[in-house]
């Protein structure tokens, strides 16, 4: 039988184009949680937070904070809190095996339900969202950095609400947003309590930012990163000019996921090598295997997305497939 190392031996590795910071300069904070700081401005305004290493191979976000603190960034109004999520993940990163330090005991986007919080399980992702809960639970506005195993363009993860649909257009980047309701398998930071309530104020967005290791993917994160400070008014155009990039934003594209696809094996593999938001003309049309078992799309112009068996197991989502929406 094949194992996940068997699997991701026979994938192309991708070489590390970045740095990785040294974030233990930021360990010591004065909220009370390590690797959280959090500056209120004396201005009436929203409290904003940007999250970094939900997943501990993820280092966009944390090379997006590391210059936001060296910047010394302040909020104009309202509060602004910069978080490194799962540092014990990410100190242990292996340059041999990017894709080994996603976690350490359980995927720490997938804990955040009050029943588990609150439960008496136990697990390094767990003790963590334990100790960021509280500051959590008082943030109004999210915006949460990932990345992707696989090379491909950015896409804004726009969650099950239209408030969340309505924030990704009014931000303008990236050219791709996906309106989701996230896994079944637990629950994300980004659906946490108010965030996923359309009737609350909260609101959150969660953005892929290309290939783990990848320089775009930091272009990307950094940009992005200003430009939701500059929309929730928590900075001005000239705070942040320095880490905008320069070229036009391009016309959004939105889209809905219908489905979940998830492996019901080890020897699931796609029939071509797809990166993501590949649109497939056909509905019929064999786009992996499971086993002896086709997968086929279930309707015409479906898009595939983040398509990746890098973290492949019975039970496991390999891809998710979406349909054109309008814009909201």
């Amino acid at each position: 039988m094949k194992t996940i190392e068997d699997v991701r031996a026979s994938l192309k590795p991708y070489p590390i184009e970045v740095e990785f910071p040294d974030i233990t300069p930021w360990e010591d904070s004065a909220t009370g949680v390590d690797y959280v700081h959090s500056f209120d401005s004396g201005v009436a305004g929203p409290h904003v937070l940007i999250m970094a290493l939900t997943h501990g191979n993820e280092v966009s976000g944390a090379i997006t904070l590391d210059r936001f603190l060296k910047k010394g960034l302040r909020p104009r109004q309202g509060r602004l809190t910069l978080a490194f999520g799962n540092v014990e993940a990410y100190h242990h990163f292996n340059p041999q095996d990017i894709d080994a330090t996603r976690y350490l005991d359980e995927d720490m986007n997938r804990v955040w339900l009050e029943s588990r919080l609150d439960g008496l399980e136990q697990s390094r992702e767990l003790r963590r969202a334990r100790e960021l809960r509280p500051i959590i639970e008082t943030v109004d506005l999210l915006l949460d950095i990932h990345s992707m195993h696989e090379e491909a363009a950015p896409i804004m993860m726009s969650g099950a609400c239209k408030k969340g649909l309505r924030m990704a257009a009014e931000l303008g980047v990236p050219e791709h947003v996906i309106a989701d309701s996230g896994h079944k398998n637990g629950c994300r930071l980004r659906d946490f309590q108010g965030f996923g309530d359309e009737s609350s104020a909260k609101n959150a967005l969660l953005i892929e930012t290309g290939q783990h290791v990848s320089a775009v993917s930091t272009k990307v994160a950094l940009d992005t990163a200003a430009r939701f400070l500059m929309l929730t008014g928590t900075v001005s155009e000239a705070d942040v000019a320095d880490f905008l990039q320069p070229v036009k934003p391009a016309p959004q594209r939105f889209l809905e996921v219908t489905e979940p696809i998830v492996a019901k094996t080890m020897d699931f593999r796609f029939v071509e090598d797809f990166k993501g938001l590949e649109q497939i003309k056909h509905a019929g049309t064999v786009i992996a295997m499971d086993g002896d078992d086709p997968v086929v799309t279930p309707y015409d112009n479906c898009v595939l997305i983040q398509p990746s068996v890098r973290h492949l197991g019975e039970g496991v989502t390999v891809v998710r497939l979406a349909k054109v929406i309008d814009a909201p």
